[in-house]
């Protein structure tokens, strides 16, 4: 295409219009249509190909420019209607593909040759009365939105001076956890909508990662005309970096980033959202990708959670606040993902005092040597929970909802089990590796390791929720919405597979489905926070985050087979938000037990508002007294306790469903 199509209205307008959609050519074998329904997230790095994952982009059945102005012309019509696809529609396989920004570019410039010929061919008078047409048609608004629930949406703030940047008030200060809005569901203040999150009102730079995403249904819930886009998007070769590129290059207000998947790294899975609002921007890290599905529309079949903070801009008489480790951690792996260093310098503009009880956890596809594994994947999630003073040889009880499984090991559920505990992942590894029992630990060889260290998971104390094939079945969506569920009879019917961990996953907001990938961790006993921490003790945390149950997801250490130091490979990019929950022992017994003083730093004015569901069962071996402990901090979506896999009852397979 020309330099100059961007000039051309009635191009702009189409791609505008473009819906997001990748099509299956015609003749297409079944077989490779069935595994293009699911998405695999779970290949492992001992046994699975680095073409395992592929991203599927899920074809839009919004109609974009359905409710355009009744005096557009024959053009402006005939070119917004070659961008949409018909979602029954059959692709001729002699066809261009479509590209991601749902351009079929070669189509769309023999019709914009077709234009100017025909312009060229017109009078001078009608040239100037289509221009004004035109002129008029570009300045119509995007397709209309639903408007969120009163309150939910900031309005434009009016800077006076530098000193009242910090005086706007902010929707989540203190930072917050919470479900993802469900159509067909009531609204019991612990929920949150796609428009809310964004705040398209004043929204000024939105950047944002996702492993699938849905363009067109994005751009309808925000103002394109004002907001900036810039998108983290998988591209596993230059090719496809390089037509991804193009396509945007005709969109004025959106750049891309491809963070690195070089060698072992398969998939960019991260959630992440950086919002720039004119006095605040809000961290956004939620489960859920950029579809319409996952965020509870499409008649609320799917389910996820999302954190979110929102942080003032400094003023300008202020000195730089200092740094916290949440701070230092999110910019760290920004960087890795190869973000323009003007975006991230944007962020020394804010306040990240608040995020001090956080901490952000990541993983970074590739290999990790040197100190770089300490900081990542399985490894870096003990090394946040040591750095929040959350460290403990005490024993916990942990439960794990996830929407995707690996094939699980005691060796890989032992590790994840000592990182909640603060461990960096050598323990394990030295047991792994050692070949004398009790084991000199790799870095320490004067201590040793008992060959039974952590083995207490074991004992009903670690339980993984994945939903069963009659949860799938009986869901709102069944089996056919089921494609991001997954997992393999191959691994669970393995020798090696710890089946005893699994438990049904069935939604408290029945007949959903979850996309969920939340850790919850209980210590036996409350852990005492430095003096700092004034007093308090954690009860328990959680990380929310885009991470799955899976080797891929979090990582594996090995010693390098060279230098015999410590290596983490990570297949994938991950990331996600440790959240504690947080009691000042004081104040409880002053109340004398007739109120609970558990708290978190996360919990808003409306979260907290809302009346907590009582404790399902208090009982902590199999996952009872969650919902108690956590209530008004991190949301329990699942039942508990969650029926185990008996009498009949086998997980969802989604190459078997």
């Amino acid at each position: 295409m020309h330099s100059d199509d961007v000039d051309d209205a009635d191009l702009r307008a189409a791609i505008a219009a473009s819906l997001l959609g990748i099509r299956n050519s015609a003749d297409e074998p079944p077989s490779r249509r069935r595994q293009q329904a699911v998405v695999d997230l779970t290949g492992e790095t001992e046994s699975e190909s680095d073409n395992d994952v592929v991203p599927i982009y899920p074809k839009s059945r919004s109609v974009i420019g359905s409710e355009t102005d009744d005096e557009e012309d024959e053009d402006m019509k005939r070119a917004i209607a070659l961008s949409l696809q018909e979602s029954k529609g059959v692709q001729d396989p002699s066809s261009a593909p479509i590209g991601i920004f749902g351009l079929d570019r070669k189509q769309m410039e023999q019709e914009r040759l077709a234009r100017l010929a025909k312009r060229k061919a017109a009078d001078t008078s009608s040239l100037n009365e289509r221009e004004s047409k035109s002129s008029k048609i570009e300045a119509a608004p995007t397709p209309r939105v639903s408007k969120p629930v009163q309150g939910s949406e900031h309005a434009s703030v009016t800077i006076a001076s530098a000193s009242a940047l910090t005086s706007s008030p902010l929707q989540y200060p203190e930072g917050v956890v919470k479900k993802t809005w469900a159509s067909g569901f009531p609204r019991q203040g612990d929920d949150i909508k796609i428009e809310e999150v964004l705040q398209k009102s004043d929204l000024e730079l939105a950047v944002l990662s996702s492993f699938m995403w849905d363009l067109d249904w994005l751009f309808s819930k925000t103002d394109t005309r004002s907001t900036r886009f810039l998108l983290m998007m998988q591209a596993k070769d230059d090719a496809t970096k390089r037509q991804y590129e193009s396509e945007a290059a005709a969109l004025r207000n959106v750049r891309l980033c491809f963070p690195p998947m070089d060698g072992q790294v398969n998939c960019m899975h991260s959630k992440l959202m950086l919002l720039f609002h004119p006095t605040y921007v809000r961290i956004a890290v939620p489960t859920a990708n950029l579809t319409n599905y996952d965020w509870g529309e499409m008649n609320g079949v799917m389910e996820n959670s999302v954190f979110l903070i929102d942080l003032p801009k400094i003023d300008d008489k202020k000195q730089e606040c200092p740094t916290t480790a949440f701070y230092e951690d999110l910019v760290y792996f920004l960087k890795a993902c190869t973000l323009h260093e003007n975006i991230i310098a944007k962020l020394k503009s804010f306040d990240f005092a608040k995020t001090a009880n956080y901490a952000f956890v990541h993983t970074i596809g590739g290999a990790h040597t040197g100190t770089a594994w300490e900081r990542t994947g399985y490894c870096g999630l003990g090394r946040a929970v040591e750095r929040m003073g959350l460290r403990t040889s005490k024993p916990l009880n942990i439960d794990f909802v996830t929407s995707s499984l690996g094939s699980l090991s005691d060796d890989f559920l032992r590790s994840i089990y000592l990182a909640s505990q603060g461990d960096s992942g050598i323990t394990d590894l030295t047991l792994r590796t050692s070949k004398t029992s009790p084991a000199r630990h790799l870095t320490d060889p004067t201590t040793l390791v008992a060959h039974h260290t952590a083995s207490e998971w074991k004992d009903d104390r670690f339980r993984v929720y994945f939903p069963s094939h009659a949860t799938v079945a009986a869901s709102k969506g069944g089996p056919n919405c089921a494609g991001t569920v997954c997992f393999q009879s191959r691994w669970y019917e393995g020798a090696k597979f710890p089946r005893h961990v699994l438990r049904d996953c069935e939604s408290q907001r029945r007949g959903m489905l979850m996309h969920n990938k939340i850790l919850y961790v209980r210590p036996d006993e409350p852990i005492p926070l430095a003096p700092q921490g004034k007093n308090q003790v954690c009860r328990a945390w959680a990380y929310v985050g885009s991470a799955n149950l899976s080797e891929s997801a979090w990582g594996r250490l090995v010693l390098d087979r060279t230098t015999k130091q410590p290596k983490l490979n990570c297949r994938n990019w991950e990331c996600g938000v440790l959240v504690p929950v947080l009691e000042n022992p004081r104040t409880k017994s002053d109340a004398g037990g007739n109120s609970s003083s558990s708290s978190s730093s996360s919990t808003s004015s409306s979260a907290s508002s809302a009346q907590a569901p009582p404790p399902t069962r208090n009982d902590e071996g199999t996952g009872g007294g969650l919902m108690g402990l956590f209530a008004g901090t991190v949301p329990v979506p699942m039942r508990v306790p969650g029926r185990y896999y008996e009498g009949g009852r086998r997980p969802w397979f989604f190459s078997e469903g």
